[in-house]
């Protein structure tokens, strides 16, 4: 038996990740705060290329290992099963749109900061409703993961904390709508 590496996307994303969380802990200590952080509405300054390359860069760095392990448990769960029905070039475009979504609406309506990869946790929430969909139907998983996830973090966005709801809704969004525009391969899984 080997291992293999089943889901490049999705595990790229994962090491790349843990390895940016590491250097920012031990050898490069404002590493996080530096690249993988979008500033917010006040601190965005449009002649920064820093601040453009954050836009994207945001959903790599994480505030401490248990944030990590929050965002990437359900991304290995799901990932590779949504990377098998979309490939993973096409999943790699559905993750960097939700990042650029995610950090733009960030800095055109919040002043604080935006770090971690939860919008693209609940991009991929959403978009595993779709899995067994078919035109012109509505699958009713999608309509509880809907009601369910974006529900709590209606809720949860009434509370004041460091977590940012409105990532984890705009990255359901963007899932929402990439499953609607392709559904995926009927069947494949």
């Amino acid at each position: 038996m080997r291992i293999k590496y089943n889901a490049p996307t999705v595990l790229t994303f994962t090491l790349l990740c843990a390895f940016i969380l590491l250097m920012s802990q031990t050898l490069i200590p404002n590493l996080t705060s530096s690249w993988f952080m979008v500033p917010g509405r006040s601190n965005f300054h449009a002649g920064s290329f820093r601040n453009w390359v954050t836009l994207f860069t945001h959903i790599m760095g994480h505030a401490s290992w248990s944030h990590l392990i929050s965002n990437f448990t359900l991304i290995l769960l799901i990932g590779p099963m949504l990377e098998e029905t979309y490939g993973s070039s096409e999943l790699l475009i559905m993750i960097v749109i939700t990042a650029l979504v995610t950090g733009v609406l960030n800095v055109l309506l919040f002043s604080s900061y935006l770090l971690g990869a939860s919008g693209v946790v609940f991009m991929m929430i959403l978009l595993s409703s779709f899995t067994n969909f078919s035109r012109g139907e509505i699958p009713l998983t999608f309509i509880l993961v809907l009601i369910l996830y974006m529900g709590i973090q209606l809720i949860n966005s009434l509370n004041t904390d460091n977590i940012s709801q409105f990532a984890h809704i705009i990255g359901g969004l963007c899932g929402s709508f990439f499953g609607f525009l392709h559904p995926g391969k009927r069947g494949k899984i």
